[in-house]
């Protein structure tokens, strides 16, 4: 059984989790739409490895026997001013996840809860590559400045992402 505190926030996360696969599916669209076959398989690939996080989470809560409850998902935004904005956009939102990964730590280490502490440690981690990933592309797309020949060099190089 999982402490209160933790299982609600565990599900919370579930929630964010898919909330982050639909918003890079949202961001993969859009990046079709501006001829970018490569931002966005990026996404298609990071959409997948986010729905493969929520069910990590999903599996947790059920081996502690416990039910997954799960949230209502709001509409991701849609299109963004510029591939910058998108992946400064996806930035973001992985430091807001690692805070909210960080948030869940503590409460479980505040409710000596141990195996989910141990459990949070690969998401820990994963976090630190998230962002380190996202931050990469964005100061990638900063140096280009609007080059055409850049960002189809950008976009060959993000679509051999597997």
């Amino acid at each position: 059984m999982l402490n209160e505190k933790v299982y609600k926030a565990l599900n919370e996360q579930v929630g964010k989790e898919l909330f982050s696969s639909y918003l890079y599916l949202s961001m993969a669209a859009y990046f079709d739409s501006i001829d970018l076959p490569g931002f966005a398989k990026w996404m298609k690939v990071q959409a997948k490895e986010e729905l493969g996080h929520a069910m990590k989470i999903y599996e947790f809560i059920y081996e502690r026997g416990e039910r997954v409850e799960f949230p209502a998902l709001e509409k991701p935004q849609a299109s963004w001013e510029s591939p910058l904005k998108a992946f400064e956009a996806a930035y973001h939102h992985e430091k807001f996840i690692t805070d909210s990964i960080n948030k869940i730590y503590e409460c479980a280490k505040e409710e000596k809860d141990y195996a989910t502490e141990q459990f949070l440690q690969w998401f820990i981690k994963e976090q630190v590559e998230e962002e380190a990933q996202t931050e990469l592309i964005v100061r990638k797309l900063k140096k280009l400045q609007d080059s055409p020949t850049g960002l189809y060099m950008l976009d060959r190089e993000l679509g051999s992402r597997e």
